[in-house]
């Protein structure tokens, strides 16, 4: 039975179709969350990676991990209220072996390291009991506004 199903995952998360990559939490403790990204054919990204082998891309599984740990952060601050939770470092992100349509994805993050406004969080994806990739990433809590790329520096005009 899930510990969050996708409507409580969407009220923390502000990710939405097709880039929301978790389907539900099935565990949950104050540094510790288990997220599950049913994985099927009908993904956007197996149109192009790849049509003959179709292979989720390992940057996707890294974000699946990193909104699983959001779902985290979020939750332990009672809700997104106006936060965004970015990413703001990955580090020593491994992958052990291909994910592909029908595998069940299970994300397992722990939190190594927080603060107010920061957490360094390690994880391990596995399908059927088998390490798929590790990572560790460090999250960012910010307000929407810190989230805007900065405004391109001023052209002078030409003389």
């Amino acid at each position: 039975m899930a510990v969050l199903d996708i409507n409580e995952i969407r009220a923390l998360l502000p990710h939405r179709y097709p880039f929301l990559l978790v389907d539900r939490i099935v565990e949950m403790e104050p540094d510790r969350i288990v997220g599950i990204k049913n994985v099927t054919a009908n993904e956007p990204f197996f149109t192009g990676h790849f049509p003959e082998f179709p292979v989720m891309p390992g940057v996707l599984i890294v974000e699946a991990m990193a909104q699983t740990a959001g779902v985290l952060v979020l939750h332990s601050l009672g809700g997104r209220g106006n936060k965004l939770v970015l990413l703001a470092v990955i580090e020593n992100a491994r992958f052990r072996r291909p994910v592909v349509p029908g595998d069940q994805l299970r994300m397992e993050m722990k939190i190594l390291k927080r603060k107010v406004s920061v957490a360094k969080m390690a994880g391990v994806a596995t399908v059927d009991g088998v390490t798929v990739a590790e990572v560790e990433v460090m999250c960012k809590l910010a307000d929407p506004d810190e989230a805007q790329p900065a405004a391109p520096p001023a052209v002078a005009p030409a003389q």
